[in-house]
């Protein structure tokens, strides 16, 4: 059999491809044509007709206050998040390969909360803010505080908190890869060139880990614009919907509301933001980066 005939090429190519393929059509490709397909439609996720709306939900969408007040929130939520995951997961890296005694288990013990889906992970933390803190508070100071969760900015903190605290260990492990590529022997010269610990971080080993940070900040990014679990369980958006995340009120319009077109609209103009933001950070972030 002539292995460079086109046919033998096609056959193998479907055959290792062919079902991935397959399987990303049917659950990526078609449901989000099919999604593009109703942001045209007034359905409410129940009927079997679909009127046709033309573009009124894109109006109503971009004249939705609450939807864009949700997505100011999210973006202040997002930037916040996103800079504390980073440090924090940076200098935990640092700390996991400067060669302290049991650092292996300290990299799995920071990754464990990772392992946790953010639907436990926020009723956990709610029993911690709503009752564990509280009776601390009380036993401390004799009279009950009030939860965190119960103000508008408490419930921004907690969510900031419990992100950072669920993703740093997840960024870590990037970072940890990127301090092992960097040859210890550009360290070593820099050192010996007469440049102090700080000075060979910031000038050598950081510029040589772009490519990390690049990941980092793509990945944490992605994932604080989409957070849902955890907003739902943390505070379900409460106090008086201070703490409603873009992805919350897109599902609430759809499901809840029985607004499946609207929602649909919402949940595409977040996407198109969201692919905007991550192809800006990833070509700026590439942009600059330095080959070891």
């Amino acid at each position: 059999m002539k292995t460079n005939k086109l046919s033998y090429k096609m056959g193998q190519f479907l055959m290792f491809a062919g079902p991935a393929g397959i399987l990303f059509c049917a659950v990526v490709i078609v449901p989000f044509f099919y999604g593009l397909y109703l942001t045209f439609t007034s359905w409410d996720g129940v009927s079997l007709e679909k009127p046709f709306v033309g573009l009124d939900n894109y109006a109503a969408a971009f004249a939705d206050t609450a939807y864009w007040s949700s997505l100011g929130r999210t973006v202040v939520y997002s930037v916040i998040s996103v800079i504390l995951v980073n440090v924090v997961a940076f200098f935990l890296a640092y700390l996991v390969t400067s060669g302290i005694k049991g650092q292996n288990f300290f990299r799995a013990g920071f990754f464990i909360p990772n392992l946790i889906g953010g639907i436990v992970l926020g009723y956990v933390w709610k029993f911690v803010f709503n009752r564990a803190f509280v009776s601390i508070g009380e036993a401390l100071s004799g009279t009950a505080p009030g939860s965190l969760l119960s103000t508008t900015n408490g419930a921004m903190f907690c969510l900031i908190l419990v992100s950072v605290w669920q993703y740093a260990g997840y960024m870590m492990l990037i970072y940890v890869a990127g301090f092992m590529g960097v040859d210890n022997s550009l360290k070593e010269a820099a050192l010996i060139d007469g440049c102090n610990s700080t000075r060979a971080m910031w000038h050598v080993v950081i510029p040589l880990m772009r490519a990390s940070f690049v990941q980092c900040i793509f990945l944490s990014t992605t994932r604080c614009f989409m957070v849902y679990d955890l907003n739902l369980s943390l505070t379900n958006g409460e106090p008086f919907s201070s703490s409603v995340m873009a992805a919350m009120h897109v599902y609430n319009q759809a499901f809840v509301y029985k607004n499946y077109g609207m929602g649909q609209t919402e949940a595409l103009v977040l996407f198109v933001i969201c692919a905007v933001i991550g192809a800006l950070q990833v070509y700026f972030g590439k942009k600059g980066e330095v080959a070891a």
